[in-house]
């Protein structure tokens, strides 16, 4: 990251003065003198630079012995917020919406004994995490999981990946180019993350602020953590399996490697075939599927919402709301929102039996998505994230589907959806226990149901990366 550190002060001479709100409120009303350290984007990112946030701050908070609220190190970011209402990096909708994305990061990291600075490391997480937001333009939300298969500071941490809440001290703020809040980052183990995939981010966050070493009220991250809150307390897992029974699972979807082939068709006739062949263009998921999908991922996320599928043809939503986010990290924006081929030319067609392909990865969570989501009537989405298709598990209590008890298989383009009944459902989880443990199985490894002509394969990474998919 191309930056400097200093303390805040007169803005850089390449950046005109900015507005005092948010960033002299916050100043301010944090109490420490309003001249934290900052890290900067020495090039800004309206002038070509590569880190779209303008600056990090990091202040000193000493935290509250008596709450058991440690000493620690707060960040704050700013440059996903609207930080000038010039358009230059964010459009300027008024003062009554969301300001740029509507929401800046924040991440408290333990201080060490003896520590005088705090590290710069954090600067960077969140500039990559920024990178995605831009370049995405999915948003996050509080209770969204982050899987990032590394230690957050590059060390031999076991904290590898993130959980985001709403900041216990960053109030929502009035800027006059809209409104900010601020989304705290959380560190978390692997162990962490997954039960959060299979029940939901809130519950874990909830059980982390129960747990002082594993974050505590302020859910402050210690990178030297290394015991999951699992094995800390044991009767932590059980108030999760109870969860995951009574909520089933908040995660709708995910971004993964994965493909689909129509078995019912004979393998020359690929006009409609998922199977790609070197040479040819496949099919891109159309904007009006593409914005589709996102709706139905947003919708998976509402806690009280109704299980059904968005209509083939919704209204486009304009612009960001803020009271909620159109969209989370695994979305399912495509690349392109042009489709190669017309909308209204692509037909819903009926398969007779499909094949469906995951990475190791991504086939882990096949059980989460059977017993978390359809298992409650709900709808799960895997969107490739090396070509352009979907796969879609509905239950039958889902309605807008393309796919029906009839016709369990459906595809509109390269959008498949499954149909699978209760009773289906319960013999794919038994067949399937063994992707619970999927060290214990060699690759690739496949299940098939003859009867009802469906076919799951794992298969290794790189079957994905080839040109075939």
């Amino acid at each position: 990251m191309g930056a400097g550190i200093g303390q805040a002060g007169a803005p850089p001479p390449e950046r005109p003065a900015a507005p005092e709100a948010p960033s002299g409120r916050l100043c301010r009303g944090y109490g420490l003198g309003g001249r934290p350290l900052q890290v900067t984007a020495i090039v800004k990112y309206w002038l070509g630079g590569p880190d779209p946030l303008d600056y990090v701050s990091m202040y000193r908070n000493v935290g509250s012995p008596s709450a058991n609220i440690p000493e620690h190190w707060h960040y704050i970011s700013f440059g996903l917020s609207d930080l000038y209402g010039d358009n230059r990096v964010h459009e300027f909708t008024g003062t009554d919406g969301p300001s740029g994305f509507g929401f800046e990061l924040t991440f408290r990291l333990k201080r060490e004994t003896g520590e005088s600075a705090p590290p710069t490391w954090p600067a960077e997480l969140m500039q990559g995490l920024a990178r995605y937001v831009f370049q995405s333009e999915n948003t996050f939300c509080s209770g969204d999981h982050v899987s990032w298969h590394s230690p957050l500071d590059n060390s031999e941490s076991r904290i590898q990946h993130m959980l985001l809440t709403e900041d216990p001290q960053m109030q929502p703020v009035q800027t006059p180019f809209g409104v900010v809040t601020f989304l705290q980052i959380v560190g978390v183990c692997t162990e962490e993350l997954h039960a959060a995939q299979q029940w939901n981010g809130q519950g874990i966050l909830e059980l982390l602020r129960t747990v002082p070493v594993a974050g505590g009220p302020w859910l402050i991250t210690d990178m030297r953590r290394g015991e999951t809150i699992f094995e800390i307390d044991p009767h932590l897992q059980e108030r999760v399996d109870k969860g995951i029974e009574t909520d089933g699972s908040n995660l709708s979807g995910v971004s993964a490697k994965c493909a689909w082939d129509d078995l019912s068709r004979p393998p020359e006739d690929d006009e409609d075939s998922r199977s790609i062949c070197i040479g040819t263009q496949p099919r891109r998921l159309s904007g009006k599927d593409t914005e589709q999908i996102r709706e139905t991922l947003r919708r998976g996320l509402e806690i009280n919402s109704k299980p059904v599928l968005p209509p083939i043809n919704p209204q486009r939503q304009n612009g960001l709301t803020h009271d909620r986010a159109p969209s989370r990290k695994d979305s399912l924006e495509s690349d392109s929102s042009t489709a190669i081929i017309p909308h209204e030319l692509i037909r819903t067609r009926q398969l007779e039996s499909v094949h469906l392909k995951f990475n190791q990865e991504s086939g882990a969570l096949i059980p989460l998505c059977l017993r978390g989501r359809l298992l409650h009537g709900r709808h799960f989405t895997y969107k490739s994230i090396t070509g352009d298709m979907a796969i879609t598990f509905v239950s039958t209590g889902v309605e807008g589907a393309f796919a029906t008890e009839e016709h369990p298989y459906a595809a509109h383009g390269p959008w498949l959806q499954i149909l699978l009944t209760e009773e289906f459902v319960e013999k794919m989880l038994e067949d399937l226990e063994d992707l619970t443990s999927p060290e214990e199985f060699k690759l690739p490894k496949e299940y098939s149901w003859p009867e009802k002509k469906l076919k799951v394969s794992i298969l290794p990474d790189m079957v994905f990366d080839s040109p075939l998919h």
